[in-house]
Parts: structure tokens; C-alpha cells; sequence
């Protein structure tokens, strides 16, 4: 098992990976996947300020996690959103949580100490969406702080939303 920074030339898997959940879950909020070319331009943007980070195991990219802005404001600057996707079949293996602790290592070295997660909740779970993106925040030591309701339309349904946080430094 190797995790290292995500390059433009991994968009293709990562594509491979995220397609499914656009398709097939309520997960992304996305009703379509990108095309290769945007999701290039994404890892690019991302790259600018924020880490990106692969999982690689048997020669296959198994998920990815990266950071991007929480607010665009300079005040917060020690903060950003988190998000984590893994290859369907991958999940249960560790990879989620090496991917987390690579990531929480490269934001703390730049600075980032707030971490702040948007994860789509069913009021009850369902063939597209269940709560085991909540659960795996929480075994990952965040905790929840506010809840949108039915703000998440997607396969006819309505969807809550839910953001969940950690601290990974002091606030000196």
C-alpha cells in the first residue's frame, strides 16, 4: 500500500472511482459525471493550495482524499473542507483511514487546524444513501455541529445534509 500526492494523470482512475457514486448514489450531489477534462482542471485547481492524496495497492488506485477552501474569506485561513472517495470494492481494507492521516499530516504542515466535512444524510437510508459516511467521520473523531434539511434533491428524493468537524491543532 503506497499514498501519494494525486497527479493530473491520475484523473482518469479517479474518475473511475467517483463516476460510480455520481451514477449511482446519492452520496455526490452531482447529477452528472464530469468529464475527464474538468476533472483534470478540479486536481489542478485543487493542487494550487490544498494536498490530494491516492491510495495505491496491487498497482490500482483503491481512493483518493483531498482539501479545498471551508470559506473564501481570510479569516478562514486555518480551515478547509475534507472529502475522501474509495473504490466501491475497496471499502473495510484501512484505506479510508491512511488516506485521512496522510491528508490530516499534510494540512497540519500547512497550517490548516479546522476540518470540516459535508456529507449527504438520509432521514432514512436507502438503496442510494446510508450513514456509513457518518459513521466513518465519527470513528475518524469528528463530530457533527449542524444539519441542513431536504436541501439535497437527487433520484426523486430529498436528502438532508450534515457538516462534521474536527481540530487537528491548537488554536494559539
Amino acid at each position: 500500500m503506497e499514498i501519494r500526492k494525486a497527479t493530473k494523470e491520475d484523473a482518469n482512475s479517479l474518475l473511475d472511482i467517483y463516476s460510480y457514486y455520481v451514477e449511482n448514489t446519492a452520496i455526490s450531489f452531482e447529477y452528472e459525471t464530469p468529464s475527464l477534462d474538468e476533472f483534470e482542471k478540479r486536481i489542478i485547481k485543487t493542487l494550487e493550495k490544498y494536498p490530494y492524496v491516492v491510495i495505491e495497492d496491487g498497482g490500482l488506485i483503491r481512493g483518493y482524499a483531498y482539501a479545498g477552501p471551508f470559506h473564501s474569506r481570510a479569516a478562514y485561513a486555518h480551515c478547509c473542507e475534507v472529502t475522501i472517495y474509495l473504490d466501491r470494492d475497496s471499502k473495510g481494507k484501512g484505506y479510508g483511514r491512511a488516506l485521512y492521516d496522510a491528508l490530516e499530516t499534510a494540512l497540519k504542515q500547512i497550517g490548516i487546524i479546522n476540518l470540516y466535512a459535508c456529507i449527504a444524510d438520509p432521514e432514512v437510508e436507502d438503496e442510494y444513501l446510508t450513514k456509513n459516511s457518518e459513521c466513518f467521520h465519527k470513528h475518524m473523531g469528528y463530530t457533527g455541529v449542524g444539519e441542513f434539511h431536504k436541501c439535497g434533491y437527487k433520484f426523486g428524493r430529498w436528502y438532508n445534509m450534515i457538516w462534521m468537524e474536527k481540530m487537528i491543532g491548537e488554536h494559539t
